[in-house]
């Protein structure tokens, strides 16, 4: 599928759309506007792929709503060549907008399917993260500690693993809570042994399962 005028075009009224909602980071707003999120969809909802909402992408799963996907990449305060570990692969979009910023990325997802599907897709568009099918739970502790960590699902908990593998300085952004409401958490390591938390607004993501399927 190409990347047209056209799609451009609807990109460019997106970024205006999440501006006046609040995002000011010029770097996220550069990397919406890049990244071509309708070949990340599923062909039915193809022709939705610019509007500011989330769509299933299969296995219960959802591509998450622009608005949300740079709301958290702006609270990570990304930095070209910062190494980021992001738990909750999904269709791949907040892999490549992390790309498309500059980051070095690590990306894990439990659904082999979607990874599969994934691992294709990505380097085929010019992303290449580093993929892994596995438990987002525990992490990647053989390849930390990261500058950065992203959890693109809802969790009851911040997991122990995550917060081991944070670099201190590192940021991590987490959505917590319920099924039904998780608060968006912003975790800043201050030192070996502290970590400051800051609620930064209520969301629904699906769930952060942990093990991996086949």
């Amino acid at each position: 599928m190409e990347d047209n005028y056209r799609h451009r075009g609807l990109r460019r009224k997106l970024v205006s759309e999440i501006q006046s909602k609040g995002i000011t980071d010029a770097n996220v707003l550069e990397a919406i506007g890049n990244v071509p999120r309708h070949l990340f969809m599923d062909s039915s909802f193809v022709q939705f792929a610019y509007r500011d909402k989330a769509f299933p992408i299969g296995k219960g799963q959802t591509i998450s709503q622009p608005y949300t996907v740079a709301f958290q990449t702006q609270l990570l305060e990304v930095k070209k060549f910062d190494k980021v570990l992001e738990v909750g692969t999904g269709s791949g979009y907040q892999a490549a907008v992390l790309c498309e910023m500059g980051a070095t990325v690590f990306t894990i997802e439990r659904h082999r399917e979607l990874y599969e599907k994934v691992r294709a897709l990505l380097p085929s568009i010019g992303y290449e993260p580093m993929f892994f099918h596995g438990d987002g739970y525990a992490g990647l502790p053989t390849y930390g500690a990261f500058d950065k960590i992203i959890v693109t699902a809802g969790a009851p908990y911040i997991p122990e693993a995550l917060l081991e593998q944070l670099k201190v300085g590192g940021r991590m952004v987490i959505p917590v809570g319920s099924q039904h409401h998780q608060e968006m958490k912003l975790v800043v390591r201050v030192s070996e042994t502290e970590y400051r938390t800051e609620d930064k607004g209520g969301f629904i993501f699906v769930p952060l399962v942990g093990g991996k399927s086949g």
